[in-house]
């Protein structure tokens, strides 16, 4: 039976979504550094570099219905604000199989999906031989890995957030463990690697599915007219759709300062790639609030309520500017130390220091926008969504023309600092259509 949800949006109701969304994140960057660190044991570089590659490349492929996970939890919200208890877990039935078609569609397309992502790599034939073997094994958990994306924004849009980290504890709990076995004891080497996070990520979707075993009842599972319904799957898309165009952009953006700074020397790019951990950093941090904002921001749509859309707005607002702020005091003061624990290198460490400044400025910078996804993801609000990041990258594109030849690496990281507040400035002065149309919808 579906846990009773409170119906005030408070700062204790924010907190409870948010932690657990913010501890999950926090344990997914010790998945990638044991996964190094076991096959950093067979004392050679190919297999690190190779582990590495193709972790990269089968995140990117899966991560394009990523968009899953944000479509899904605020359709559902906003289902379960209208009391439509039937079309939420619909919502999560059709995420599933979503999920199979697509992770099927990418075991059959594999050769020339992985012959092409290989081929642009400037690796070693030697890494790319083990990358292959690595990416062998690993696209049979697609359909687990893309079905789990519209569990968990099921889960969010339920504010089960708690079963959200249960699930990533135990996934990577598995898959460390099985690491140990398969390539210590074992001395499988790559292939160890990718069988523990193929094993993994399906007892992760599995779990998942126990966790989610409300849905499948009877009034929904076996109304099939409802789940493939025209008008209700058109919708889907468009949502879907919407948040696709805007994560791609938000890629490019991001791969293209990835790309810029290569264009420098070694230890610049080194450095751009140390500061750009500490962004992932930030944007775990505020994640948990974005997370709060989807739910509730979502029922409050649903159930139209607009003093209810505004208290969450305002609630996780205050706290998503007090992590701001905490996140810039928190690399200003220490950020010197993480950068010598990062390198062993004096030189980075002091072409690091030049650009901390504005890492220090990205949270204030980026801080709005990233809430502000959160708000808009619960609302649907994702036309908005598209045009706005359009407008903002080509803010971003401009900015690094103009400033890029100029200054150097400065300029890259101003052009960055520039396109998160486009972000923020274009998505808030839109905020004001949420709230109109909700009025509208009641009147």
């Amino acid at each position: 039976m579906s846990k009773i949800l409170p119906s005030k949006v408070t700062h204790r109701r924010v907190l409870y979504l948010a932690i657990p969304v913010v501890l999950s994140n926090a344990t997914m960057p010790i998945l990638g550094a044991v996964d190094t660190a076991v096959v950093g044991q067979m004392g050679l570089a190919a297999p690190i570099g190779a582990v590495g590659i193709a972790a990269v490349i089968i995140t990117a492929i899966f991560w394009l219905f990523g968009f899953l996970r944000m479509g899904v939890s605020g359709l559902t919200a906003q289902a379960l604000g209208e009391k439509n208890i039937i079309e939420a877990n619909a919502l999560l039935i059709r995420s599933l199989i979503i999920g199979f078609v697509v992770g099927l569609f990418f075991i059959i397309l594999q050769s020339p999906l992985f012959f092409g992502a290989l081929y642009i790599s400037p690796a070693s034939e030697d890494v790319k031989f083990l990358a292959k073997e690595y990416l062998n094994i690993r696209i049979y958990s697609g359909p687990a890995v893309i079905g789990l994306y519209g569990i968990t924004g099921w889960l969010i849009a339920k504010e089960r957030t708690k079963s959200i980290f249960l699930i990533q504890f135990l996934m990577n709990a598995i898959n460390i463990s099985l690491d140990l076995v398969f390539v210590l004891q074992l001395e499988m080497g790559v292939e160890g690697v990718a069988s523990a996070s193929l094993i993994a990520e399906w007892s992760g979707f599995l779990i998942g599915l126990w966790l989610t075993k409300e849905a499948f009842g009877k009034s929904t599972w076996k109304n099939k007219k409802h789940i493939f319904d025209t008008i209700r799957l058109k919708k889907m898309a468009i949502v879907n759709t919407d948040i696709l165009i805007r994560t791609l952009l938000l890629q490019a953006a991001i791969l293209s300062f990835i790309f810029l700074g290569s264009s420098f020397d070694d230890n610049t790019l080194a450095a751009n790639q140390i500061l750009i951990q500490f962004l992932h950093i930030a944007s775990y941090g505020l994640d948990g609030f974005a997370v709060a904002s989807e739910s509730l921001v979502g029922k409050a749509v649903g159930a139209k309520k607009i003093n209810d859309l505004r208290q969450t707005v305002k609630v996780t607002s205050i706290w998503g500017a007090i992590t701001i702020i905490f996140m810039t005091a928190f690399f200003g003061i220490f950020g010197d130390i993480f950068i010598k624990l990062m390198t062993t290198s004096i030189d980075i460490q002091n072409i690091t220091t030049q650009y901390l400044p504005w890492m220090i400025m990205a949270p204030l910078a980026g801080g709005a926008s990233w809430m502000l996804d959160g708000i808009f993801i619960g609302a649907t609000r994702t036309a908005d969504m598209r045009n706005m990041m359009i407008i903002s990258f080509i803010v971003y594109i401009i900015s690094i023309i103009i400033f890029l030849p100029y200054f150097g690496n400065h300029g890259l990281w101003l052009a960055l600092i520039i396109f998160y507040i486009a972000r923020g400035i274009t998505l808030g002065l839109r905020y004001n259509k949420i709230e109109i149309s909700l009025t509208t919808k009641s009147g």
